[in-house]
């Protein structure tokens, strides 16, 4: 009869017929016929008994095993297979009882720990006790993702899901189990996560879906502020009781930062107050509040929605808001007839807002460049008559004054019913724009040139060659035609602002120490944190504004547009805030040039657009 060996190999178990053997190797007949060398090492058994069952039938015993009892009955000290198979099946074990058992041990690795060939040593029972526990947990957990996987490809949502979809989608925990289960679903379905969670309704609308993606990597600890009481502003002087200021923004604006008054001389000389809101009066260093404008950095505006850099109750507390006295930083210019400024005056009051005027209502009406009337159509409309003036007079001291200069324009986006997009465009550079621009860049100017001379490090905004950057040192900023620039005029929704405005302080009020010393690192920090968050709350507000923009060509039913050619095949098209790239450009279309584009698709999802060109409009 041939002799057969019952041996291991790549982790397996197999038999074969015996053809030769020597000290340290087997040559062999495998159970398919192949022959091949065994070594001496890897062999557990020799047999006689039928090749073509033994295998089988030492397997289904190893699948009877109770391994529970023979952990039980190995003891704790180390043994062999046989020395197992002898204490489980008792006396002497047959060969294939023998096979069953080194099956069996090879098959528990949380209950016997491998020492040797053909030696084991049984588990700790503590140890065996948590191991058995995560295996179990391990397969509860399968159990689990299985589950949910085949809900999501039955197109349900399971509850689980639901409630972790938004960083599944945009910052995903690979080894959560949540992330397992879309993973799963989507292969088996053949489909990208996001189309699977789309078609489980695990995305309610595409606007929220970018949001989340917006908010999670911006503000992964959420928007609330938490526990904020309001403040308190400090005591202040009241400004004179001459000045009633006015401010000019947007309807939609909440957040009214700055404020203008005009006071005219006996002598024909005019005193102009700029008028800048003031939090940081009640904002100490490490405190809860300032961590909010370190945190957030600046308000995100986008269609639809904005996030404010300060709680609601601060915002109301330091809002130049109409009706009453407001804390300020003011600045007060006298300027004499020939609209040059003869002497400048810094305090920090109360000041009295009589007026919160609104772009909307007031702009058709304000065309101080044509003849003017006695009589006003709208309250302090000869104060801005003057006040745009003195503005051209500024423009043309900074070299800046350029009435042929190429329009450009603003988009505003409003959303109406069912998602129903609404764009309105504006003329940049138009009289109320000038006016308002030219009093910050002079109440701008003026305290950068202030903090300069002090040598107090301030954001300075900069520009000596090539693109506007924030420093703290200053430098020309050639873009404006001024040796020295920095924010200070928008302090409830920018951090530079703030920061600015604290620095400030210290020079009008001596009561007030400056917030940084020079070259403290906190500022340098402050500078990198501040950039980093205003270039992305753009992009994200140019996404939006992208994405709402399809929105309405698909509403419109557009199928051409025209658009203005930037460079190579980048185009701007006109009367949306939307910038994308088109096929087949002529190489020879010049930058600036007016085309006519035809729409091939719109992809939402990816906030794209195919165009292709049709002609070059004259």
């Amino acid at each position: 009869m041939n002799k057969h060996i019952f041996y291991e190999e790549s982790g397996q178990f197999k038999v074969a017929v015996v053809v030769q053997q020597t000290d340290a190797t087997y040559l062999v007949d495998t159970q398919h016929g192949k022959r091949a060398k065994v070594k001496t090492n890897h062999v557990f058994l020799t047999f006689n008994e039928e090749l073509n069952t033994f295998l089988e039938t030492a397997q289904q015993e190893a699948a009877a095993i109770d391994i529970d009892l023979l952990w039980e009955v190995c003891g704790e000290d180390e043994f062999s297979g046989e020395d197992a198979a002898r204490e489980y099946f008792g006396g002497n074990p047959k060969t294939v009882e023998q096979a069953a058992t080194f099956i069996a041990l090879y098959a528990a690795p949380m209950y016997f720990y491998k020492k040797n060939k053909g030696i084991f040593k049984a588990a700790p029972a503590d140890i065996l006790k948590q191991a058995l526990a995560a295996a179990e947990r391990k397969r509860c957990q399968e159990a689990q993702i299985d589950a949910w996987a085949a809900e999501l490809s039955q197109g349900r949502l399971p509850e689980a899901i639901a409630a972790d979809a938004a960083r599944i989608l945009h910052t995903p925990d690979k080894q959560s189990l949540t992330f397992k289960a879309v993973s799963k679903a989507a292969a088996q379905q053949k489909t990208s996560v996001f189309t699977l969670m789309q078609a489980a309704g695990a995305i309610p609308s595409l606007p929220q879906y970018f949001l989340d993606g917006f908010l999670l990597k911006n503000f992964p600890k959420g928007i609330a502020f938490g526990d904020c009481p309001p403040p308190i502003p400090p005591a202040l002087p009241q400004a004179d009781s001459a000045v009633r200021a006015f401010s000019i923004d947007d309807t939609d604006t909440t957040e009214i930062d700055d404020a203008l008054s005009l006071q005219h001389l006996p002598n024909g000389n005019h005193i102009i107050g700029i008028h800048i809101a003031a939090p940081s009066l009640a904002i100490a260093a490490n405190s809860t509040a300032e961590s909010w404008v370190f945190t957030r950095q600046s308000t995100v505006y986008y269609p639809g929605g904005k996030i404010t850099m300060l709680p609601p109750q601060w915002i109301a507390a330091f809002s130049l808001d109409a009706g009453a006295h407001r804390p300020a930083v003011s600045l007060y210019a006298e300027v004499d007839v020939a609209y040059q400024i003869i002497s400048l005056r810094h305090a920090v009051e109360t000041v009295y807002i009589s007026e919160n005027l609104r772009i909307q209502a007031i702009e058709t009406t304000f065309q101080p460049q044509q003849a003017r009337e006695n009589t006003e159509a709208f309250v302090h409309q000869h104060e801005m008559n003057w006040l745009y003036d003195f503005a051209i007079a500024q423009q043309k001291a900074r070299g800046k004054y350029d009435p042929e200069r190429i329009p450009q324009f603003d988009y505003s986006i409003d959303l109406g019913d069912n998602d129903e997009v609404h764009i309105s465009v504006r003329e940049r550079g138009s009289p109320i724009d000038t006016l308002v621009s030219e009093m910050m860049i002079l109440a701008n100017s003026t305290w950068a040139k202030m903090l300069a001379d002090a040598e107090l490090p301030t954001l300075f905004r900069v520009q000596p060659a090539g693109k506007v950057r924030m420093s703290t040192q200053s430098e020309p900023h050639i873009g404006l035609g001024l040796q020295h620039y920095a924010w200070f005029t928008s302090p409830l929704r920018r951090a530079a602002d703030y920061i600015n405005q604290k620095q400030l302080l210290s020079i009008i009020d001596p009561n007030n120490a400056p917030r940084f010393a020079p070259k403290d690192e906190m500022l340098f920090a402050a500078l990198r944190d501040f950039e980093s968050a205003y270039t992305q709350y753009a992009d994200f507000q140019k996404q939006m504004e992208s994405y709402w923009s399809l929105v309405y060509i698909r509403q419109q039913n557009l199928h051409e547009l025209t658009a203005v050619l930037l460079r190579d095949d980048l185009v701007r098209i006109e009367g949306i805030p939307l910038v994308a790239r088109v096929n087949g450009i002529p190489i020879d279309a010049q930058p600036k040039s007016r085309l006519k584009l035809a729409v091939t698709g719109i992809d939402l999802p990816q906030i794209s657009i195919g165009l292709n060109y049709v002609n070059v409009l004259v």
